[in-house]
């Protein structure tokens, strides 16, 4: 009988292991644009189905054939836009220097940050670049999220858009169209306290193995006179910051009855807002919110073409 190989999971790659420190991702960066639009949009998971589409790969096998494709649907309420952040270059990047709020604030933001008394309206005079510091209301809670979105375009035209859009919607439309390729970030699910068995797949020793069954046979060699950090221990599993490339939209939708099955979203409810339909699955568990901007290194041979749907699964 040959070796059985069982390479170890979890990858050691991603180091620290710990859990985010907030349940909605920050993206650090943002594609250069040259479009005067937003770069970022929130959603919220609702769950996944499947849809029978055309292929439309000019590769594929079964081109121009129906097939099966697993998709999920983000929930996309319109987002609004609260205030401008302004950075200016430093030694060590882009730092900060100022910020304004509107002064028509919703006062359901007052359960997420303070209301200031007098918030500042005027665009300072010197500064290299700005985001757009926006508002989201999750579909089944009261509590606002935050986050600041770049704008594509130059300078110039950054201002005039952030001037236009205070306090005003943004839809997913202005953001995104049926076929984009668009990045996901998420946080994971969060699996609490777990052992080494699920957390990096090391083997399940023999029943006469000594002491554990459930846990790794060394802590390594004897020199260097510590335990090294690759060894596999037990630990919090999950809740982790992650991004996934290139998922394509196949469609954005407004019928809710569509993907709506009798009785709502098991562990979601009723999809009420616009939603979208991305290939794949995506990271996170229900009623996550994620934050979709457009692929920063995109696939070059996906199609730019959303596929013909056929059938909605619910």
């Amino acid at each position: 009988m040959g070796n059985i190989r069982h390479p170890r999971r979890g990858s050691l790659q991603f180091w620290p292991r710990k859990r985010s420190k907030h349940a909605l991702a920050r993206p650090r960066s943002w594609v250069q644009e040259s479009k005067t639009k937003p770069l970022a949009f929130v959603g919220y998971k609702a769950g996944m189905t499947h849809l029978m589409v055309v292929d439309n790969r000019p590769k594929s096998l079964t081109k121009g054939e129906s097939i099966a494709v697993p998709s999920t649907i983000i929930e996309c309420p319109p987002m609004k836009a609260v205030g401008v952040s302004f950075y200016s270059n430093t030694y060590n990047g882009l730092r900060k220097t100022a910020s304004i709020m509107s002064a028509h604030l919703d006062k359901e933001l007052a359960r997420t940050i303070p209301l200031p008394k007098t918030p500042k309206t005027e665009f300072p005079a010197q500064f290299d670049d700005l985001r757009l510091l926006i508002q989201t209301i999750a579909p089944n809670t009261k509590r606002p999220q935050l986050l600041e979105i770049g704008i594509g375009g130059t300078k110039d035209d950054k201002v005039k858009y952030a001037h236009t859009m205070l306090d005003k919607e943004i839809n997913i439309n202005d953001v995104f169209q049926p076929g984009n390729s668009l990045d996901v970030h998420g946080v994971s699910t969060g699996k609490g306290f777990q052992g080494t068995v699920k957390r990096y797949g090391v083997p399940i020793r023999q029943h006469k193995a000594e002491k554990t069954k459930r846990g790794i046979a060394t802590l390594g060699s004897w020199t260097p006179k510590r335990v090294e950090w690759t060894v596999a221990q037990s630990g919090k599993m999950g809740y982790h910051l992650r991004t996934e490339y290139n998922k394509q939209i196949l469609k954005i939708g407004t019928q809710v009855n569509e993907v709506n099955p009798q009785g709502g979203i098991i562990r979601y409810g009723l999809v009420q807002n616009t939603y979208l339909l991305v290939k794949g699955s995506v990271v996170g568990p229900q009623k996550r919110a994620v934050v979709m901007t457009p692929s920063f290194r995109p696939n070059l041979q996906m199609t730019k073409e959303a596929p013909e749907i056929k059938y909605i699964s619910h």
